[in-house]
């Protein structure tokens, strides 16, 4: 995870122009679209443009304010393609096989101007995407349904570019009840949905993540995902409450100090700075692997360090553990890297 604040502006415009296509399309001003935003017209789809999480949550406040249409947050979702994601989408295309780009997406979401954390499971049978919207988003019902399903529409939209057309869900599951104004277009969606679950979550056939994905490419795919690893590299210049941690977590990657340590040095309780980083989307565990990863990175690139050495540089008892974490935080050995 990275610690981007909600204000920090460094997020493309892809679903902001995805938001603003659809109400302009149903006849909604562009000022009144982008009210409260400081966003200019022309920036919704420039490639320079850069937007905070706090925009974008605006643009989806106003969209709940000015439309009726009970399907529009899931077609907006609907209308976002891989191709409007740049390198993490090509990334997504690149995989070799579906489970991997199941685990791309969870490890590189934060490209996508996230505005609910994602979480991915999978047991014998079944595969599920969960789904909660970002804190901010509690206080607002309205707003919570609007981004739950647009987040749905979304990873509808991208399973089925990375999956084929015909991919649909088992089920989807929403933790709230039916409501007026919003609601999941069922002949799109292809699959039941019940609501009043406890989560909102894309249940598919786990069957499907072992097969092999059309436009994979086993050679291109390193390539890309380095190449994103350089896009979150910039993210994580930005500061944050997260990023304050990352800098302690910093002087001593190898030993660093506990979570509750850390609150005390911030000069606030341990359950207020865990709120403030879940309201960020991110988890201290999840910063501290992020770091661990950044760091072993460049020392496989740049270094001739043994494995051992390295392991020690991060708090490893051994080479092994090492490996098998590395492992987990990239899907690749350390020789892999050393080999490109």
């Amino acid at each position: 995870m990275l610690s981007v604040g909600a204000s920090d502006k460094v997020y493309e415009t892809t679903k902001l122009g995805a938001v603003f296509d659809v109400l302009a399309s149903h006849g909604v001003l562009p000022d009144a679209i982008l009210r409260n935003t400081n966003i200019p017209l022309a920036d919704v789809h420039s490639p320079q443009a850069r937007i905070s999480l706090t925009q974008l949550m605006t643009v989806c406040q106003n969209a709940v304010r000015l439309s009726t249409d009970r399907h529009l947050p899931y077609s907006i979702g609907a209308s976002i393609h891989i191709s409007t994601y740049g390198m993490y989408g090509y990334a997504l295309l690149c995989c070799p096989d579906f489970r991997k780009a199941m685990e791309f997406a969870m490890r590189y979401h934060t490209l996508a101007a996230p505005l609910a954390a994602i979480d991915f499971t999978e047991d014998k049978i079944h595969a599920r995407w969960t789904i909660e919207p970002n804190l901010h988003a509690f206080a607002d019902p309205a707003l919570y349904r609007f981004i739950a399903e647009m987040q749905i529409g979304i990873h509808i939209s991208l399973m089925r570019d990375v999956m084929g057309p015909g991919f649909a869900p088992s089920e989807v599951t929403l933790a709230y009840s039916q409501a007026a104004d919003f609601d999941l277009p069922l002949d799109h969606v292809g699959c039941p949905v019940r609501f009043d679950q406890p989560a909102n979550q894309i249940v598919f056939k786990a069957q499907l993540l072992d097969q092999k994905a059309d436009l994979g490419n086993k050679t291109t795919y390193p390539t890309i995902v380095a190449l994103c690893d350089d896009l979150l590299g910039d993210l994580r210049l930005r500061i944050g409450v997260a990023g304050k941690i990352r800098a302690i977590l910093l002087r001593d990657i190898a030993k660093p100090p506990t979570f509750e340590a850390i609150a005390k040095q911030l000069g606030v309780n341990d359950r207020s700075l865990r709120r403030q980083l879940r309201q960020q989307g991110f988890s201290f565990r999840g910063l501290h692997d992020e770091l661990r990863t950044q760091i072993a990175l460049k020392y496989l690139r740049n270094t001739t360090l043994a494995n051992e050495d390295i392991a020690l540089a991060l708090g490893f008892s051994d080479a092994a553990n090492f490996r098998r974490a590395f492992h987990r935080w990239t899907n690749k050995a350390p020789s892999d890297i050393r080999g490109e």
